[in-house]
């Protein structure tokens, strides 16, 4: 998050709207004609690549999908080298992998601008289209309350990020030994982050609650001992009901109704999941457009 600008991020978000808006017409909204997009998927994924691979080809482009499997990254290819060849036939990357640092040595070595489509530490594009429909339902986020139920994982820390960014509080709630780590978020402002033992209280005056799954990908092993350390941590409806009347409940998918997030609030009234999970595709191509673009006047 923190390679956007606030004026740059509030750009992406405000374009977002109006590539939405000519998708709903059905308005061509071809900017990115003969441009081409590689995105290359260390961890798998469904929302990821239908969203960039739809929307890319929805702004007039082209898409060449590379997965670990059928490319030289699977046959221990350094990922410099991949990064300075791919760099040279496409306009634009996309990478969902593991370490950060893997991200990081790919687009040292890129000539074009690389999208982070997950790495284990933050998932940015994510937390975009979650600010982009929490806009659409509920206004500007800034002054308002977001909280965080469950792993204190990469979208925990890309929402302290946006936070730190775009002026909101998040508040966080985590089982022992599942919370951000201090060596990596520094020493936020008191209005920016606040920690909680119990869920409940966390969630007291929030305009957002969202969670995500208890075992992220990576961390299989794992699960037995997470289902038991989180079950306090499920968004109910009365967590909901600790939260404001107007409270918005996000997730970003997939879900596991019963563990991380009870059926009646996913499937709930309060629950923004689903215009959530499409705004990824819209916010990703606003942000694609501006990475080769750069700034356009609003049509």
């Amino acid at each position: 998050m923190r390679d956007l600008s606030p004026a740059e991020i509030h750009y992406v978000l405000n374009r977002a709207h109006l590539v939405k808006n000519k998708f709903k017409r059905y308005q061509a909204h071809h900017t990115l004609h003969d441009r081409n997009l590689a995105m290359i998927f260390e961890k798998a994924s469904t929302r990821t690549r239908v969203s960039f691979e739809a929307g890319m080809y929805q702004l007039g482009g082209a898409v060449i999908h590379i997965t670990a499997n059928d490319s030289q990254l699977g046959r221990a290819e350094p990922i410099e080298d991949t990064a300075r060849v791919v760099s040279r036939m496409v306009d634009l990357i996309m990478i969902r992998t593991f370490e950060q640092t893997r991200i990081e040595r790919f687009a040292a070595h890129s000539r074009v601008p690389v999208i982070n489509g997950l790495t284990n530490e933050y998932h940015p594009c994510q937390i975009l289209a979650d600010i982009f429909t929490f806009n659409e339902h509920a206004g500007d986020i800034r002054g308002k309350t977001v909280a965080w139920i469950g792993d204190g994982n990469n979208m925990a820390y890309t929402w302290l990020q946006a936070a730190e960014i775009l002026g909101f509080t998040l508040h966080i709630s985590t089982p022992d030994g599942y919370g951000l780590s201090p060596d990596r978020i520094g020493d936020p402002a008191p209005d920016v982050l606040k920690v909680f033992d119990h869920p409940e209280d966390a969630c007291k005056g929030a305009h957002l609650v969202t969670t995500d799954v208890w075992t992220s990908m990576g961390f299989e092993e794992e699960n037995e001992a997470r289902r038991i350390a989180f079950a306090d941590w499920r968004v109910d409806a009365k967590l909901m009901r600790a939260a404001r009347p107007d409270a918005l409940f996000m997730h970003c998918l997939p879900a596991h109704r019963g563990e991380e997030v009870a059926a009646d609030v996913i499937d709930g009234p309060q629950s923004v999941v689903w215009d959530e999970a499409e705004n990824r595709m819209h916010v990703q191509k606003a942000l694609m457009e501006f990475l080769l673009l750069g700034q356009l006047d609003q049509e």
